[in-house]
């Protein structure tokens, strides 16, 4: 199969409500992937701006982002962050023969297949079924939620927005933070809890269930004070982060039926490794009452490959149809 951007210089992206990731694409190599700070450019195209001219202007003829948020129609206007990133409009601005904008999650989906084992990190048992869908999703500023289907024509990923779907609780104690975070937000969806602001509304909302003044905390020195002990209340958040996590993970793989393994990526998820793997993240994900076999038999597993996002994106490059 011909590789159909062989001849081109192409902008790759990996872009986050946090940090804008961005890469160079040549002749089957991925030069260097620098981070830019997203707060720093008013609009995507100022830190596409600098970025280019830090190298020095270098022919670019294509682009493919991967955007945190829903695509539609070649555009994306980020959820957490107030960028529109439209494919047309780069085009247009910096000369581009083509640009393609697809769901960050969705490109993560893409890297699955490629992923070598030094770049997963097993948490419990099961085994995956060969040519069965897999399923990703990920905690860091927001929870991206994507499943890969392999095909005969080489599969296709499906993005969604299932970290917006309702938070499930699974005990009393589960039911009054989130009875607790309702009066605050309205709708309490998968994201409120699972991600990294989540983790800072579970702290408060524990907090205040317990009639506790504690100070103001962000999601890092949440995660912090739970690993070192300081902060019994930082500790029980975490903990309720990762049983979340788990029970959001076996509904999406019961959704999407991801025999093929259900994988955790962000940013998050690999900071806490061996927290995680004595947490409830496992049991919660398998307690699914009749469905327990099922979900039993499905791998689980932590990305910890800095740039699988550029995996994902490098392989849709070399797609005759991209």
């Amino acid at each position: 199969m011909q590789d159909p951007m062989a001849d081109e210089q192409v902008l790759l992206g990996d872009i986050g409500a946090t940090n804008a990731r961005l890469a160079l694409f040549k002749d089957g190599a991925l030069g260097p992937v620098e981070w830019m700070a997203a707060d720093e450019y008013a609009q995507f195209e100022d830190a596409v701006e600098a970025f280019l001219t830090k190298r020095g202007r270098p022919a670019v003829t294509a682009a493919m982002l991967a955007v945190a948020g829903p695509v539609e129609a070649n555009r994306a206007h980020m959820t957490n962050r107030g960028w529109t990133i439209d494919a047309a409009k780069l085009c247009e601005q910096f000369r581009l023969r083509r640009a393609r904008i697809l769901n960050d999650f969705a490109a993560t989906a893409w890297s699955l297949p490629h992923l070598k084992p030094q770049d997963l990190h097993r948490i419990g048992a099961g085994t995956g079924v060969p040519d069965a869908p897999m399923a990703v999703l990920g905690p860091g500023s927001g929870l991206g939620v994507a499943c890969y289907v392999p095909g005969a024509q080489g599969g296709i990923a499906l993005a969604s927005e299932g970290g917006h779907a309702d938070l499930p609780g699974s005990s009393e104690r589960e039911d009054r933070v989130i009875q607790h975070l309702r009066a605050r937000f309205g709708h309490v969806s998968c994201e409120r809890a699972v991600s990294g602001p989540g983790l800072e509304n579970l702290y408060e909302a524990i907090a205040a269930i317990g009639g506790q003044k504690l100070p103001q905390r962000d999601a890092a020195a949440i995660t912090r004070a739970a690993l070192d002990g300081s902060c019994a209340t930082c500790r029980a958040a975490l903990d309720m982060f990762c049983a979340f996590l788990g029970a959001v993970a076996g509904n999406v793989a019961l959704t999407d039926g991801a025999r093929g393994g259900v994988f955790i990526a962000g940013g998050i998820a690999p900071r806490i490794l061996a927290y995680l793997e004595r947490s409830e993240f496992r049991p919660r994900f398998e307690d699914k009452g009749r469905m327990r076999p099922y979900v039993a038999a499905i791998p689980t597993s932590v990305i910890v490959h800095s740039d699988a996002t550029f995996v994902g994106l490098q392989a849709l490059a070399k797609r005759s149809d991209a």
